[in-house]
């Protein structure tokens, strides 16, 4: 039987002040005097320079990059994004700040039906240049691993077509791409109003193509009177499990359909949003493990007053991780620094909460804690090298941006 040996150092960085996040360590996981050691794509140590092992004999092979005191922290991770869509809702955003309803902006071609018509229009080509420049501002505060979900074509050659720009994204940028099939998203015009019958087409048709063609890492629905209820969400979870697929819910945001034990209940990576989740269902949530993932940048943009159950979450335990939700109509956000800043202020978590939550807590999110989320021997080596004094200024500054350098996968 061949034997396997560990990867060779590669890399260096010392001279850093490390916020690990790892659970060993209290709080952020700080080392004052720290290194990091990589071997190709993984962190082969992280922890006190001084106790650091020899490197070995490697001669000239290794990189050794002075970090002069800079803060590292694992490369940032946005685990609920829609950042794959054509056109933008800046016209109806308009309509709203002048006073038209929810129903004069729909009755004009707004909403949701409005992105699914010029997601369905675009080339592949057009679709994929527009996603870019979502994906580089989130890159370029060092993001490297985002969940992007598909759910405006709600027809299969349009969902197919969307996944297949999200997996040629991570082609084309140094970034760890998860896919989310979310057929579940609304109903399609060309439904006729008839939600069983466009849940059979999810079911039947949809979700067992692309899982197929390798297309989807994860199935997410939008459970709400204004999009499926739980009955229809049970149905297409049931799909994904037929399929060995994780589920994650859209769960809790506008009413109490009881979305948080409904994701519970079939094991669900995470919860998202949560704004009427109720005791019970964090309860559950906390039993199966469940994630609970915030978006403060819907919270403010559709300007709510219900705040997600925070006290609850922390009494019972749930993680917290934290996302921009990047899409048009609800939260064009494509800075994930900036939401922790508004799940500061308009939730009140805590610096060390926001941290974790956009780094940690989102792993787990997207069930990826084993590869990422913490500066662990073992992790892929994503990390996001800052020009701070503290780890409280990422959660601080608005509209500063102190990233120094990002490494993915030792890179």
């Amino acid at each position: 039987m061949a034997q396997t040996h560990p990867p060779r150092p590669t890399r260096l960085w010392r001279n850093a002040r490390l916020a690990t996040l790892a659970k060993t360590r209290a709080g952020l996981g700080i080392v004052e005097q720290g290194a990091i050691l990589v071997g190709g794509e993984r962190i082969l140590y992280a922890g006190s320079e001084a106790q650091m092992p020899a490197p070995g004999d490697v001669g000239g092979d290794i990189e050794v990059i002075d970090c002069e005191g800079r803060w590292i922290t694992p490369g940032l991770i946005d685990c609920h994004t829609h950042l794959v869509h054509a056109g933008d809702r800046a016209k109806e955003f308009e309509m709203r700040l002048r006073g038209a309803t929810y129903e004069e902006i729909a009755h004009a071609g707004g909403g949701i039906l409005s992105t699914v018509r010029h997601t369905r229009a675009a080339q592949p080509e057009e679709l994929l240049r527009q996603s870019l420049r979502r994906l580089d501002a989130l890159i370029a505060e060092g993001v490297t691993t985002l969940e992007i979900k598909s759910g405006y074509g709600l027809d299969l050659d349009t969902e197919r077509k969307m996944l297949r720009v999200a997996r040629e994204l991570a082609r084309q940028r140094p970034v760890t791409v998860c896919t989310t099939f979310l057929g579940a998203h609304a109903l399609p015009p060309e439904a006729g109003g008839d939600k069983d019958a466009y849940i059979d087409e999810v079911t039947r048709t949809m979700l067992p193509a692309l899982a197929h063609e390798g297309l989807i890492d994860a199935v997410d629905a939008f459970c709400e009177h204004v999009a499926f209820s739980p009955a229809q969400v049970s149905r297409v979870f049931s799909a994904a499990a037929a399929v060995g697929l994780p589920v994650k819910l859209h769960a809790d945001q506008l009413s109490n359909l009881n979305g948080a034990a409904l994701a519970a209940s079939y094991g669900a990576l995470s919860a998202d949003h949560l704004e009427h989740a109720d005791e019970a269902g964090v309860r559950a949530m906390a039993a199966s493990g469940t994630v609970a993932v915030l978006l403060p940048g819907a919270f403010y943009f559709l300007r709510e007053k219900t705040v997600p159950p925070i006290s609850l979450l922390r009494r019972h335990a749930v993680p917290i991780a934290l996302a921009t939700d990047c899409n048009p109509g609800t939260s064009p956000l494509t800075s994930l620094l900036l939401a922790m800043n508004m799940a500061a202020t308009v939730f009140r978590l805590t610096v060390e909460e926001c941290i974790a939550g956009v780094t940690r807590e989102a792993a787990r999110a997207l069930g990826m804690a084993d590869r990422c989320g913490t500066l662990e021997a073992g992790k892929l080596a994503d990390l996001a090298i800052w020009n701070i004094d503290d780890p409280a200024e990422l959660v601080y500054r608005i509209g500063f941006n102190p990233l120094f350098a990002r490494i993915w996968r030792g890179r």
